[in-house]
């Protein structure tokens, strides 16, 4: 099966001309595995989309405040063709404390509010990684994840960071894509470790999802961690 888009329309109009219908089926099916691979879901192995993946590979090393527009820059030029405005929000969004439970970047200056207020342009405000963020990047340069070309093949980026740390386990996180879409939220944690992971343990070292903003669950306590053994269920 051949999985390229044919033409909609060819010079003589001939055989070669696929049907309307073909077409549209095919650029929608590319478009939708675009969105959900390349922008929209976070990859399980290390819990990032691909943009935030991105920002935190070139902030790499970043111990010092910087102006957040030199890392957008930074970004877009090199691994992340799109807009400069949604980047610099994926960054706003993880430096918030309210929307990450444990925040990859460190801002300084106005990052917004829960309640809703905008951060600031993005050359008042400054930004570098925090202790966690680099512990997901600690080991990139020790061959323990593949590289592949940036967008035109004039750098390398990561497909993965090594991430030491269950980002997803931690943050949870949230994503629409094309015909799919996720919403983690990031569980309580009552022990330190967890040796022989199971169903049992997992539900009573981390009873149940909470919100990153605080607030009270309406469920009774026991049945707020149901969800957590068959991993789908209604969380209020």
């Amino acid at each position: 099966m051949d999985d390229r888009t044919g033409d909609l329309f060819t010079s003589d109009n001939g055989d070669e001309a696929q049907p309307i219908e073909q077409h549209a089926s095919h650029a929608y099916l590319g478009y939708a595995v675009s969105t959900v691979k390349s922008r929209a879901l976070p990859e399980i192995a290390d819990g990032l989309k691909p943009v935030q993946r991105r920002i935190l590979y070139a902030m790499a090393g970043a111990t010092s405040f910087s102006k957040c527009a030199r890392y957008v820059g930074e970004v877009l030029g090199k691994y992340h063709p799109h807009g400069d405005s949604s980047t610099y929000e994926a960054m706003v969004h993880l430096a918030q404390p309210f929307s990450m439970r444990y925040p990859l970047i460190d801002g300084q200056g106005n990052f917004g509010s829960r309640d809703g207020d905008n951060a600031a342009a993005m050359r008042y405000t400054e930004c570098r990684l925090t202790l966690i963020a680099e512990l997901l990047l600690a080991e990139i340069g020790r061959d323990t994840v593949d590289f592949a070309p940036n967008y035109d093949g004039a750098f390398k980026e990561p497909k993965l960071l090594p991430a030491r740390l269950p980002v997803l386990l931690l943050n949870g996180t949230s994503g629409i894509g094309v015909g799919m879409a996720t919403d983690i939220p990031p569980p309580r944690r009552t022990s330190s470790s967890i040796r022989a992971p199971s169903s049992r343990t997992c539900s009573s070292s981390f009873p149940g999802p909470t919100s990153r903003a605080a607030g009270r669950s309406s469920r009774p306590r026991r049945r707020s961690g149901k969800p957590m053994q068959p991993g789908a269920g209604l969380c209020s």
